[in-house]
């Protein structure tokens, strides 16, 4: 069996004919939804069924479901949540046990609603100058916090069948630029790098997904690491990791170029999968023309992550949010 090298979104709630013909044909390895997609229960579940009866398989169906600012589903389909950040800094000493139960509970509403793929946890270190955009989704500011939080995230979601993807690699939190709308560049010693951002994501390596960071680190290289064989290899070599490689969302206007372009310049800098988000017919049939079927490394890390996906013990998600609220108990303020 052999995938398309890509993820794609599409249009609204319910497949268009259209759609349904083109995925048939290019057989994205997997989906994302976002808030036009998503409007009750019923039509979720529907429109993941219809999605994966396109490709004839229990393909991925990701979102982003973070918490704060970047939160697709919203009560009365899922639980509110503050950014991460202000749920780290209000647990204190239990916010790793806290993180843990926020995204199970994240992972089992994703679920019941047929959405199996979370893209998190991020562990991008905050500073100071770190892009408002970002900083509140990070998890701290010093390495020890990042990573203890980062793991948490991804056990709650491992454990309630969810895949984690782990972004934004090698490490979003120095850039002072919204990559959404420009390229950031990262003009940092690599040692310091190396030590501090990078290792985040060292510890992490053994995540299934990984997606990139369009940002260039000028220690390394003049090209944005989603477009660069240098910071691909970096990312694979040195901070190894093996799991499967999304871009970020190949239209963002961090990158320049057309999207079948940007497409072959990702597959051909290492990344495994291209990520193409808007559901606008015309550009995703550029990106599956450029990107064609996954190589055969990026097949087996395809389904080396999928074979991660677990049938969840059952919750009771009351429970769990009463564990949640106790452990508020005593907790402190500061990171």
């Amino acid at each position: 069996m052999h995938y398309g090298a890509t993820i794609f979104g599409c249009e609204g709630q319910t497949l268009s004919a259209a759609e349904a013909s083109f995925f048939r044909a290019s057989d994205p390895f997997g989906f994302i939804l976002f808030d036009r997609n998503l409007a009750g229960a019923d039509q979720i579940r529907a429109l993941c069924d219809a999605l994966r009866d396109t490709v004839g398989r229990d393909a991925p169906i990701l979102i982003d479901q973070e918490g704060g600012r970047v939160q697709r589903l919203r009560p009365p389909l899922a639980s509110e949540w503050v950014p991460p950040l202000e749920d780290v800094q209000r647990f204190g000493a239990n916010a790793p046990r806290a993180m843990y139960l926020r995204y199970r509970i994240i992972a089992a509403e994703l679920m019941a609603l047929g959405i199996d793929a979370n893209c998190a946890p991020m562990v991008d270190i905050a500073t100071e100058e770190t892009h408002p955009f970002l900083k509140n989704r990070c998890y701290g500011n010093d390495l020890e916090t990042v990573v203890k939080i980062g793991q948490a995230v991804a056990g709650g979601l491992l454990d309630g069948g969810v895949l984690p993807v782990l972004k934004h690699v090698p490490g979003h939190g120095r850039a002072v630029a919204d990559s959404h709308l420009d390229l950031p560049v990262v003009e940092t010693n690599g040692e310091v790098l190396r030590k501090s951002d990078f290792a985040a994501f060292c510890a992490l390596n053994d995540l299934p997904m990984g997606m990139t960071a369009h940002i260039t680190y000028s220690a390394f290289d003049d090209r944005p690491a989603t477009l660069s064989p240098k910071m691909m290899g970096l990312i694979r070599e040195d901070i190894g990791f093996d799991g499967l490689i999304m871009t970020d969302d190949i239209s963002m206007k961090a990158l320049t170029g057309s999207l079948g372009e940007l497409s072959r310049l990702s597959l051909d800098a290492g990344c495994d999968v291209i990520l193409h988000c808007n559901g606008k017919m015309g550009e995703m049939e550029d990106v599956a023309g450029a990107s064609g079927a996954m190589t055969t490394q990026a097949l087996a890390r395809a389904k080396a992550a999928l074979a991660c996906r677990r049938t969840p013990d059952p919750v009771d998600i009351s429970h769990l949010q009463a564990q949640l609220e106790a452990l508020l108990d005593g907790s402190v303020n500061e990171l």
